[in-house]
């Protein structure tokens, strides 16, 4: 199995507060179509590619698919493309428990001491409410990866010898293990498979034919691919499908609950019709679901509800809210239920730069018909090797221009320049190497850690004297605690002097 998700950052977190205007929809609602289609179209020549549905109460104004969800077959995103939804799926989660309450078996009190026989002390009191709203203390380090195999008892047995990160009941801290919990409790309050319990009493009521683990008979080619740009080989690269992670065997528990179901952006403005009007869950389990129960931030502008993200535009308007992703397949779902406007957003790339926002544009594209949204920009990494293919390292001076050129704004990663010039190292192409981490030093200049990510570049490279001021000026740029580059620069200063 590739091993590109452990590489990367796959905890979905929602996003903070968007201040929208009022409401402005155009009375053409093709010509916002066309707003919002030429705004996507620009950005499939930079490898983007998903599916976009935007509703107003029960229209649907632009539901289109851009890209390839199979770039090697050929075949295109549509409507009907199904996607890996990540942290999309805790709602769904948090609706489950919810019913589990209406039907009377269970209670958002009840404590993982009642649920669990063996649980240890220090998790006992643990209640459902603060697996619910991420105040259970459980630490946001994931107990395994999430697509390597696991049983409910091997999820359970790892996070019963856990430690804690913080007391429960005192912190919001996001934490998908507590939802994989939800997920268990499930299980063992319905005495149902999850899935089972998902399809019969929440999926299937609202008329989610598309959604789930395993269940529902998608054809094959309907089916996402996955996509990342490899830096090994400067090539977009296909991950496959989910389904090819879990060896078409049972779901993993290290992923359950807390992401990975599947489905269309259909099926989700469906599921926001469901919530809307009370098809699976009374109007009080729904306003429990989307209540602002914790803040997630210290300034107290966004909240946690039960698996949704509540903020608010400018003019006090309810937006409820959440996205997910596994690292390459992200999801966003935004609900103006005040406004009963919804935007659903799918994709099957890892353009960790882009993402996170184009939701939130398509949005205010449909509020506001003066807004001009900026491009959806290329990959960083992409743009680089864009530049090298047709450049030398003699004229790397000019990159970060190029690149700001491309992406619509200033380079403000400064992992992006690291990352590649280490790459270079590696095959053995100091030219590249040292010009890269160069430029990237002089671009962070406060920045300790690229000090030392240059001396190493120069040090393999023979640029024994150069390496050695770049080590000294990154123990200059230590902070007070935690030098986690500190031990390697003081080693690299002492090699370098004793081989003079």
């Amino acid at each position: 199995m590739p091993n590109i998700l452990k590489r990367l950052v796959v905890l979905a977190i929602p996003v903070l507060a968007f201040v929208l205007p009022c409401p402005a929809f155009a009375e053409d609602d093709s010509r916002l179509a066309q707003r919002i289609d030429a705004f996507l179209s620009a950005a499939e020549p930079h490898h983007f590619s998903g599916a976009v549905l935007v509703a107003k109460g029960d229209e649907v104004l632009l539901s289109r698919g851009y890209g390839y969800a199979d770039y090697e077959a050929g075949v295109k995103v549509s409507p009907e493309t199904v996607f890996n939804i990540g942290s999309v799926t805790k709602q769904f989660t948090a609706a489950a428990i919810l019913k589990l309450v209406e039907q009377d078996k269970l209670h958002l009190g009840d404590t993982l001491g009642d649920l669990f026989d063996d649980t240890p002390k220090d998790k006992a009191g643990i209640t459902v409410h603060q697996l619910l709203t991420h105040t259970g203390g459980i630490s946001r380090q994931d107990l395994g990866f999430r697509y390597d195999e696991a049983s409910k008892e091997d999820f359970l047995t790892a996070f019963f010898a856990s430690t804690l990160a913080t007391e429960p009941g005192t912190r919001h801290e996001y934490a998908n293990t507590g939802y994989t919990l939800l997920a268990a409790i499930v299980e063992q309050t319905s005495g149902q498979p999850f899935e089972d319990y998902l399809q019969q009493h929440l999926l299937e009521p609202a008329g989610l034919s598309q959604t789930g683990y395993l269940q529902p008979d998608w054809r094959a080619d309907r089916i996402a691919n996955g996509y990342y740009f490899d830096l090994e080989t400067a090539t977009w690269k296909s991950w496959g499908t989910t389904f090819r992670q879990w060896g078409n065997g049972p779901v993993t528990w290290f992923g359950i609950g807390k992401g990975d179901l599947h489905s269309t952006t259909g099926d989700l403005y469906n599921w926001h019709k469901a919530l809307r009007d009370g098809t699976v869950l009374s109007r009080e389990s729904v306003a429990l679901l989307q209540a602002p129960h914790v803040p997630e931030t210290e300034g107290g502008t966004t909240f946690y509800g039960y698996g949704w993200s509540i903020q608010s535009t400018n003019d006090g308007r309810r937006i409820v809210t959440h996205n997910g992703s596994n690292g390459l397949f992200f999801a966003d779902l935004i609900r103006f239920v005040d406004e009963d406007l919804v935007v659903v957003f799918l994709t099957n790339v890892s353009l960790p730069e882009a993402v996170d926002s184009i939701a939130w544009r398509v949005a205010r594209l449909a509020r506001d018909e003066n807004y001009v949204p900026p491009p959806i920009a290329p990959l960083s990494y992409e743009l680089v090797y864009r530049f090298m293919d047709s450049h030398t390292a003699s004229e790397a001076g000019i990159l970060l221009s190029f690149m700001e050129a491309g992406l619509g704004r200033p380079v403000e990663n400064p992992a992006i320049l690291n990352r590649i010039g280490f790459q270079r190292l590696r095959e053995d192409d100091c030219d590249w190497s040292t010009a890269l981490l160069r430029l990237n030093a002089g671009q962070f200049p406060d920045d300790g850690n690229l000090r030392d990510s240059l001396g190493e570049g120069l040090l393999a490279c023979g640029h024994e004297a150069e390496a050695a001021d770049a080590f000294r000026r990154a123990l200059q740029l230590a902070p007070d605690v935690d030098c986690h580059w500190c031990q390697n620069a003081n080693a690299r200063l002492e090699q370098i002097s004793g081989a003079r």
